[in-house]
């Protein structure tokens, strides 16, 4: 049996023989982040095909599934059919003014039972509420405000008609995105990202940004690697070709 002792004095040796710490420096923060933004989506908007196959060869090697529609109108038949593939009844969805389209009509004409989220903030209670019907369902509908093309990965802001536990803590989580939020790299979302900040803070957002390369997975417990213990199980990205109106971070 290992002691401290001996525990520690081998972590010692394993960094004496490394290189030791590689020499880094920050980065300089862009001006007008806003400007040098619309410049870089007006050039990605002529290489978004190409964007879009890279994103859907990276997203599905993370576990993620992608799948593509002419119109905003056939993603609650995308919807329907993960749920019922999968003998899921319970849904929940952001708003049609966040999301860019209705989905919840359409699924009750399905026969699901499918809930929609309020586009305001709420109170205490009702945020307890809420929780409790997100926690119950079992697939949860959100927009994503940019897709990664480099690491596929969805970008999901959270805010008033956009609870990020519709995104968490249902077992299948469903995004929905166009060809206007397709970014190359993290190094363009860095950018994104400080032009998201520039300024004052909108009053409808959020506090959390959140990644999402795949299904949640862990190896924690004795190296067996599971899914869905920290998030959903699958995830699943619509593309949708023509867009869909919507209210972007």
């Amino acid at each position: 049996m290992t002691t401290r002792t001996e525990f520690f004095e081998r972590i010692r040796a394993e960094v004496a023989r490394g290189r030791g710490p590689v020499a880094g420096a920050t980065a300089a923060r862009p001006e007008r982040p806003r400007e040098r933004l619309e410049v870089l989506r007006r050039e990605l908007s002529e290489r978004w095909r190409e964007n879009l196959e890279r994103f859907g060869r990276e997203f599905e090697r993370v576990g993620g599934v992608l799948h593509r529609v002419s119109e905003a109108r056939e993603v609650p038949d995308v919807v329907a059919r993960i749920a019922g593939e999968r003998n899921m009844r319970k849904v929940v969805a952001w708003p049609g003014e966040t999301l860019g389209l209705d989905v919840t009509a359409p699924l009750v004409a399905r026969g699901l039972d499918a809930a929609v989220m309020p586009g305001v903030e709420v109170g205490a209670a009702e945020r307890e509420r809420l929780r409790a019907l997100v926690a119950a369902a079992d697939l949860g509908v959100t927009a994503a405000d940019v897709a990664i093309a480099e690491t596929g990965t969805l970008v999901v802001v959270s805010g008033a008609g956009r609870p990020r536990s519709t995104s968490l803590l249902p077992a299948c989580h469903v995004a929905v995105f166009d060809r206007d939020v397709l970014v190359e790299s993290l190094l363009q979302m860095g950018l994104v990202l400080e032009a998201w900040h520039e300024g004052g803070e909108p009053s409808w957002r959020g506090a959390a940004i959140n990644f999402i390369t795949g299904p949640s997975r862990t190896a924690d417990i004795e190296l067996t690697l599971t899914r869905g213990v920290h998030g959903p199980k699958e995830v699943h990205a619509v593309f949708v070709e023509q867009g869909a109106a919507r209210h972007r971070a």
